[in-house]
């Protein structure tokens, strides 16, 4: 049991506390903070000893925040943000900070970073930390502060709004199109099987059963750099299969329905600006482009 004696708190296990909530586990957190692994437990273990309670849990696939460590990592937070303020210096008024998004790898490489590398030149004062993972990562754990996620979220106390819908194709060569339109049983490319069980590739699956898949790779844009070297017809959707100039749509007698892009933030976020700002630019960058993502 943590000692419920209270000592002066220091930053700098506050600091080590936030990296160990974002990482989940020692490791992680010693290689972002560029420290190792015994000077993030002794850190934990002395901001335990200040706030009087035991803050995270070490469970076998990773740790886990206690009630208390959920407390305190929210005010972690907001004490970060207003370190990186102050640091920054300059005028009251203007907006600063870091702003960590969270986005699906092929939407982050084929729209978003690009959308997202104008917010430095808009709003000098901003910095953007942008994490594009298969699997979505925490806002609750403060991993990130802005979401972009396929689908609405059943759970979470967040904010979401709609952005629009993605929609689906298939992308091949001329000449693989040509050669299916011709009556050629088609070769897919899908996700590798790690990722099986994404709703694209399960959709294949189901639709298309007796398939042989000759390619699989872990993103959008993966798939359809192989369709472009002729590996087979590519499920992706059209924001990706559009920008491709050597890639042509191909009719199919199924097609996938819609997927519903959503952005998320924290609902204790709502007035925090630096956040408003970027979600705002996002939902913009993607009312513009709609087109683009569209069937």
């Amino acid at each position: 049991m943590t000692d419920k004696k209270r000592t002066e708190t220091d930053w700098q296990d506050l600091r080590v506390f936030l990296a160990l909530c974002r990482h989940g586990s020692l490791s992680g957190a010693a290689r972002a903070l560029g420290v190792n692994h015994a000077t993030i437990s002794r850190r934990i273990q002395s901001l335990e000893s200040s706030v009087g309670e035991k803050l995270v849990e070490r469970r076998p696939d990773g740790y886990v925040l206690t009630p208390a460590g959920t407390r305190t990592m929210e005010i972690a937070s907001s004490m970060e943000a207003a370190a990186q303020g102050i640091a920054r210096g300059g005028d009251e008024t203007s907006l600063k900070g870091l702003v960590r998004v969270n986005a699906p790898p092929a939407l982050s490489l084929a729209f978003v970073i690009e959308e997202l590398a104008r917010v430095p030149t808009v709003y000098p004062g901003l910095d953007i930390d942008i994490a594009s993972d298969l699997r979505s990562i925490s806002l609750d754990r403060h991993q990130a502060d802005i979401a972009v996620r396929l689908g609405r979220p059943l759970d979470g106390d967040f904010i979401a709004k709609p952005m629009g819908r993605m929609d689906f194709g298939f992308y091949g060569t001329p000449r693989i199109c040509a050669q299916i339109e011709a009556g050629m049983e088609p070769v897919f490319i899908s996700f590798d099987e790690e990722n099986a069980d994404m709703p694209d590739a399960t959709w294949l699956a189901r639709n298309y059963p007796k398939a042989r898949v000759s390619f699989r790779a872990n993103n959008h844009v993966g798939q359809a750099t192989a369709a472009k070297a002729g590996a087979g017809l590519a499920l992706i959707p059209h924001y990706v299969g559009r920008r491709e100039r050597t890639l042509q749509l191909c009719k199919m007698p199924v097609e996938p329905a819609s997927r519903e892009i959503w952005i998320l933030t924290r609902r204790q976020d709502r007035n925090n600006q630096p956040i408003r700002t970027v979600a705002d630019f996002l939902m913009e960058s993607f009312s513009n482009n709609r087109q683009l993502f569209e069937a």
